[in-house]
């Protein structure tokens, strides 16, 4: 005869098989895509069907070893292994999305707040988020004279919008009921601002940063490659697209999707903590 506790252990036994499987799951399969596209990649390589160098390439091309086995390496000057291009790059996306950041809340909830202001700006902001980001480099590049403020103003003028335009429609979708309680406990402005808008509009304000730190690692690429004379992953795919060095040009981006993976993850995983802890 069964008892109760037997129960409850073998339905705890199953269900801690149960999230295993689905960790697994969600290791394997990624995986298994992946795996499933290098190897169809490299059969079109192999096959003649594009003159693209397939995977293998990788580790096949004496430069492209190198640079995949020695990502540290410095031999001063722009020539430096990814690590180092990668650090570079993502330097400045740190400083423009900070700023963008900064600028983009703080706006985005002084409009969402005041229908005035935003009816006067809205015209304007959706103007300025429709134009390319590489639009904007000679623009900078004018204004600055310089290659390292002139990137750092192209990822902030390319983050700011969603972060801005996330963060006033999070302000103005605040429930009417929560407004009135503030109303009636005479809540100060910088009480209300803590205590019922940030809450209520955190939501909004990190979907606008996961598209924002997308955007910006998109933005810093393109920006370098047009921009030379600087260390960043973006020149040095465009250097090594100048010397015909196929391979590097693949290593190069499989190291731009990983971080901009990892970007992505970094803001999902710091929304996770924070609403957790508020």
């Amino acid at each position: 005869m069964v008892t109760a506790r037997e129960t409850r252990r073998n339905g705890s036994r199953s269900s801690g098989l149960k999230k295993w499987r689905q960790k697994l799951d969600g290791i394997l399969l990624p995986l298994a895509g992946i795996l499933g596209f290098l190897i169809i990649w490299q059969i079109f390589s192999s096959s003649g069907a594009t003159r693209l160098p397939g995977p293998l390439s990788l580790f096949t091309e004496e430069r492209t070893r190198e640079l995949l086995l020695y990502p540290f390496l410095d031999r001063g000057g722009l020539d430096k292994g990814l690590f180092w291009q990668t650090i570079a790059s993502l330097t400045r996306v740190a400083q423009g999305f900070s700023i963008a950041a900064i600028v983009g809340i703080s706006v985005g909830i002084l409009v969402g707040l005041n229908r005035t202001l935003n009816a006067t700006l809205d015209p304007l902001f959706q103007f300025l988020r429709m134009i390319a980001p590489l639009a904007w480099v000679p623009i900078a590049l004018v204004a600055f004279q310089q290659n390292q403020p002139a990137a750092i103003f192209v990822i902030f003028i390319t983050a700011v919008w969603p972060i801005l335009i996330n963060t006033a429609e999070g302000v103005r979708q605040i429930p009417q009921d929560y407004n009135n309680v503030a109303r009636v406990l005479r809540m100060s402005k910088s009480k209300y601002l803590i205590k019922v808008v940030l809450p209520a509009a955190l939501p909004y304000i990190f979907t606008g940063l996961r598209i924002a730190i997308g955007l910006s690692w998109l933005a810093i690429i393109a920006a370098e490659i047009v921009m030379s004379g600087i260390v960043g992953i973006g020149f040095f795919i465009w250097d090594a697209y100048q010397q015909n060095y196929v391979s590097d040009i693949i290593l190069a981006v499989i190291y731009i999707g990983a971080v901009g993976l990892l970007l992505d993850r970094c803001v999902a995983w710091l929304q996770r903590w924070i609403l957790r802890n508020m």
